[in-house]
């Protein structure tokens, strides 16, 4: 993730504090009861999961995601080093029947896309999107190969299931650098025309236990449950698009990591910290988006430091993260 700069947000977030403290009420565990649930959240919103749902979706990997997250472990910040996960990530869309396009932007920075078309002609696209670069000198195993391992493991998965929506393949190039390739990408009204939304990775495979490891932005009057464990994955979309937290929140899966949403009004004031990833171009252009993320540096001591290794990662909890994404998009790609 990156600190951009207040000039770079055409998004703010109306109000003040008393506003935000509604929004804040919103943060629930996806695993609370129905009757408390659903007085923070609309009932419409939510996706039943069914038997029939959970039995049709295969199940992740997770020695290949370790495969993928070692693969990618190291500084991806130079411009070989770039190239040669530019390389790896495209082999791997190709083996896997995908045909990726390289896309240049200003800077020198080439975004990774790939498309599967979906079986309905009204042309409706969901985006997954994450980036493959680092900060100069961090291997990047949570920052950012978990999601780039996520996305491959989305890619193979639904190379064999069908579905109705087309299903986009994002791999963004210098978010580091302040959103460059989301920002060159989201510019493009071509690349916009037939989305219904995106969901955007960053930081997926970190969790912590020791009291007060997980904190939050202070900018946010968050009163979350539990202030001690760094166990859950957060998930921060805009107010408008509810279905793209809703399919995220919902699984029959045993144990699934707990879910915990923040629905945010695109208007004034958005705190910097809600508009770090390459979710924001795409709220910018009014595209309905999400954020997937472990909380980054507010979980994370390893955030942009070299020892950002694989070793570092609880893996058991980013395979139920990333079985949780793929029934999301399972469940968008669908409806």
């Amino acid at each position: 993730m990156t600190r951009i700069l207040r000039k770079r947000l055409g998004l703010i977030l109306a109000g003040a504090i008393a506003t935000l403290s509604l929004i804040a009420l919103t943060l629930i565990p996806h695993d609370v009861p129905a009757p408390v649930r659903s007085a923070f959240y609309p009932a419409t919103a939510a996706v039943a999961a069914s038997d029939e749902f959970t039995q049709s979706i295969p199940t992740v990997d997770e020695p290949r995601l370790r495969d993928y997250v070692n693969d990618l472990a190291y500084r991806r910040f130079e411009a070989v080093d770039r190239d040669r996960a530019r390389t790896y990530i495209t082999d791997m869309l190709s083996d896997l029947g995908w045909e990726p396009q390289l896309e240049t932007f200003d800077n020198g920075g080439i975004n990774i896309v790939a498309e599967q078309p979906g079986t309905t002609t009204d042309g409706e696209t969901l985006l997954i999107g994450a980036h493959y670069d680092t900060v100069r000198d961090s291997p990047g195993a949570d920052d950012n190969a978990t999601a780039v391992a996520t996305l491959l493991e989305v890619a193979r998965i639904f190379s064999a299931q069908p579905h109705l929506r087309s299903l986009r393949l994002v791999f963004f190039d210098q978010e580091e650098l302040g959103l460059l390739g989301s920002t060159a990408y989201a510019s493009q009204p071509q690349n916009l025309e037939s989305l219904v939304g995106a969901m955007v990775l960053d930081m997926v495979g970190y969790t912590c236990d020791q009291p007060g490891c997980q904190t939050y932005p202070e900018a946010l009057p968050i009163n979350p449950p539990s202030s001690s464990r760094g166990n859950f994955i957060g998930v921060i979309g805009d107010l408008d698009h509810p279905e793209l937290m809703a399919a995220l929140q919902s699984s029959d899966r045993p144990d699934p990591p707990p879910v915990f949403t923040l629905p945010v009004p695109l208007s004034a004031d958005l705190p910097l910290d809600l508009a770090r990833s390459d979710h924001v171009p795409f709220w910018q252009q009014g595209i309905g988006a999400v954020l997937v993320t472990d909380t980054a540096n507010f979980r994370n001591p390893h955030y942009h430091q070299p020892t950002d290794t694989p070793e570092t990662l609880d893996f058991e909890f980013f395979t139920g993260v990333v079985q949780r994404v793929v029934d999301g998009v399972e469940t968008l790609v669908n409806s």
